[in-house]
């Protein structure tokens, strides 16, 4: 499991440090280079989506790396 969480943060994806929630938005608009707003519309527009851009968030929001490179799913599991 730990080559799994070492791959995720070879990524050069992390959450955005302009983040409201979870910063998924404010990645994905820093790392495509769009403004950190219309990000945050696309990702709404996702949830419209049935089950898949609900879920497809918290896939991401459990698998991103915050900027000091932790990972939310690892870290709950080493709890466990």
């Amino acid at each position: 499991m730990n080559s799994f969480f070492a791959t995720l943060r070879g990524f050069r994806f992390r959450r955005g440090p302009q983040r409201i929630l979870g910063g998924i938005a404010g990645g994905l608009a820093e790392l495509t280079g769009l403004n950190v707003w219309l990000m945050r519309l696309f990702v709404l527009a996702s949830f419209l989506l049935p089950v898949l851009g609900v879920g497809a968030y918290l896939a991401v929001w459990l698998l991103t790396p915050w900027q000091d490179g932790t990972i939310p799913l690892e870290r709950l599991l080493d709890r466990g």
